[in-house]
């Protein structure tokens, strides 16, 4: 059954489980595989994977170029790149019936790692995320803003993109401090790329979309939108800024285990 922003007219404190979902403890153990977004990396998963992990899944939450892998960042990184990493970590941990999660530029990743191992993945979802089609790239989708940076960042011949601030991002005041010392510039190129897609994601058999909308987005409105006309979708609201991982780790999660 298609639940449509019923957490957010519940209010804060609602979970899946009180209003008919997932029971907040898991009857099956699921695998997820959480993708982070632009400048983040593995970290921001940890609320949420403490949780998942506490419920009996698998939770793997892969970076490349930034995070703990910061080190690795170079003009050489782009999408592929990023998509790629997803994908290895898919065959090399043989994993099958996975939930596959995508935070913000996130979206591109996972709908790449779609096509390539889609009969691995059991549930798709976009966490206040870029839905691309074939041909689009970050440059193209996101805000004006961000595009603009985009924009000189590359005219100016630079292969990263510093961090968007915590506050930019609506990040709750507590946690703000944390998010911006944790985050790290981002490879342009993975911006710039144009995504080559098949339509994979679409023949998931379970969708959502998770919208934070704590955060002003018209691309994710309009990404929310979309999924709202199509009834093959879950969608779903949270009253949170952009980063809700780390806003209300424990209200997604139960999102993430009723998609699953």
């Amino acid at each position: 059954m298609t639940r449509r922003g019923v957490l957010a007219s519940a209010g804060v404190g609602a979970s899946a489980a009180a209003l008919g979902g997932a029971p907040a403890r898991a009857q099956t153990r699921n695998t997820f595989v959480l993708v982070h977004g632009a400048w983040h990396g593995g970290w921001c998963w940890r609320r949420v994977a403490d949780v998942l992990q506490q419920r009996g899944h698998k939770v793997f939450t892969p970076t490349t170029g930034l995070g703990e892998r910061s080190h690795l960042i170079d003009g050489k990184i782009n999408l592929t790149t990023h998509v790629t990493d997803v994908v290895n970590v898919i065959k090399w941990e043989s994993l099958k019936d996975i939930v596959l999660v995508g935070h913000s530029y996130g979206g591109m990743i996972i709908s790449g790692v779609a096509d390539a191992m889609r009969d691995s993945i059991s549930s798709i979802v976009f966490l206040d995320a870029f839905v691309p089609e074939s041909g689009d790239s970050v440059a193209a989708k996101a805000s004006q803003p961000v595009r603009e940076s985009i924009t000189a960042a590359a005219e100016k011949g630079e292969t990263v993109m510093k961090p968007v601030s915590a506050a930019v991002f609506r990040v709750n005041e507590k946690d703000r401090a944390w998010v911006d010392a944790m985050c790290t510039p981002h490879p342009l190129a993975t911006l710039t790329d144009k995504i080559t897609l098949t339509g994979a994601h679409d023949r998931i058999a379970k969708k959502a979309y998770i919208r934070a909308k704590g955060y002003p987005s018209i691309p994710f409105d309009t990404a929310q939108e979309r999924a709202k006309a199509d009834a093959g979708w879950r969608v779903y609201e949270l009253p949170c800024g952009h980063d809700a991982m780390v806003d209300m780790p424990g209200q997604l999660t139960d999102i993430l285990v009723e998609v699953a």
